[in-house]
């Protein structure tokens, strides 16, 4: 199914502010609440679909990114949309967002999906840390795109608690200084008058509870280190540097927390005959003097493989050949770029006393005295003549 375009998610221009874009995933999200409308799954989609592509616009490297790739800059998901994030893990993300438009999520029936959230905050849930590989692709990979499996070592659920930190994960209780709000309230007298803070309870870290009886294997934590093989594909048209997100495939979030995501970073393999330049191709045609002077057909590499181009006779030295089309996708859909033929005449070093009488002879022919025009034209003026 086509993603749509985050901006028309959101209904706000490419120029918007990001009070313009939180207002405007505000509005989205209190339209389209499970809570206003209860077993709506379109409507729950939608709500999803807003706090993905507030997540992506409201961050500026990955807007950037978003801006100048689209989608495809965002690798397989984007967001966190089919990724496995649930109503908690968005609220605990953006529930700043909010305020206090809900009363908590308590205006329309306390929306208990969210457990724990009093005066309009929720517990923290504990994300886990991104984590970043290298790939390299060679450029048929980059002109078909390809999928890529690495192993990564990183966090995982414990298994013998499914990822809870208690054994037999039942042995929690509310923490007895924030009585399970994850947050608490001081309230200090200062000479404007009392002044009211609220902070994350310093004894759980804002998480709620406490557990009494910890998980021997994770020793509460509820992640330990493994290797896990990710499957990783990878759009036609990436560049070198070129970063994409894999959502909820980094380190696992602490005691069921938030998974991060893997940041995959592209680097690209010198090609043995081609050089890339954006989208085109470029490619050193070497010729004889005789091959150059009489015409010939010369076999160029190509991505898909070689092809025959036929050279005419007296073709001069740095002239440029284009072959449309031959060159590298545009990552985000648009055509695809040229092979560039730049021709040189090679140039023999050592010559036996036949060949240099026949050259001797040739110099005096009128067909080979030198001639001014064409020939004087720089490699960059037979290039912007090509356009």
């Amino acid at each position: 199914m086509t993603k749509r375009d985050y901006y028309e998610i959101l209904e706000v221009s490419k120029n918007a502010t990001p009070e313009e874009i939180k207002k405007a995933y505000r509005k989205k999200a209190i339209q389209f609440h499970p809570d206003k409308n209860p077993g709506d799954k379109e409507s729950e989609e939608k709500f999803k679909e807003a706090a993905e592509a507030y997540e992506v616009l409201s961050n500026p490297e990955k807007k950037q990114r978003y801006d100048q790739y689209g989608h495809a800059g965002m690798g397989n998901s984007g967001g966190f949309s089919g990724q496995g994030m649930s109503m908690d893990d968005i609220f605990s993300m953006f529930g700043d967002v909010f305020g206090d438009a809900f009363g908590g999520f308590g205006g329309f029936g306390g929306f208990g999906g969210f457990g724990g959230s009093r005066g309009g905050r929720s517990r923290r849930v504990n994300r886990g840390s991104d984590l970043r590989v290298k790939v390299k692709l060679s450029l048929k990979d980059i002109a078909f795109g390809v999928e890529k499996k690495i192993k990564v070592k990183k966090y995982v659920p414990c298994t013998h608690c499914n990822g809870s930190g208690a054994k037999d994960g039942s042995s929690y209780t509310n923490c007895s200084t924030c009585h399970g709000s994850g947050h608490v309230t001081r309230i200090a007298n200062t000479l404007l008058g009392q002044m009211q803070t609220t902070t994350t309870c310093p004894t759980c870290q804002g998480e709620g509870q406490s557990i009494t009886n910890k998980c021997v294997h994770c020793n509460g934590e509820g992640v330990v280190r493994d290797e896990e093989v990710i499957s990783i594909r990878i759009p036609a048209g990436v560049g070198e540097g070129m970063q994409l997100n894999v959502s909820g495939k980094g380190n696992a979030g602490r005691r069921g927390g938030v998974n991060g995501d893997l940041l995959v970073i592209i680097e690209e393999e010198d090609h043995p005959e081609l050089i890339r330049e954006n989208n085109n191709l470029i490619y050193n045609l070497y010729l004889s003097f005789p091959g150059i002077t009489l015409g010939t057909t010369a076999e160029i590499p190509t991505i898909e493989g070689k092809v025959k181009v036929k050279i005419d006779p007296g073709t001069q030295p740095e002239k440029v050949l284009r072959l449309r089309g031959k060159g590298l996708p545009d990552i985000n859909g648009y055509g695809k770029g040229d092979l560039l033929v730049k021709v040189h005449v090679w140039i023999p070093q050592k010559l036996s006393s036949d060949e240099k009488k026949i050259l001797e002879k040739l110099q005096e022919s009128s067909g080979f005295r030198e001639v001014p025009g064409e020939a004087e034209k720089s490699f960059f003026e037979k290039m912007r003549d090509i356009f």
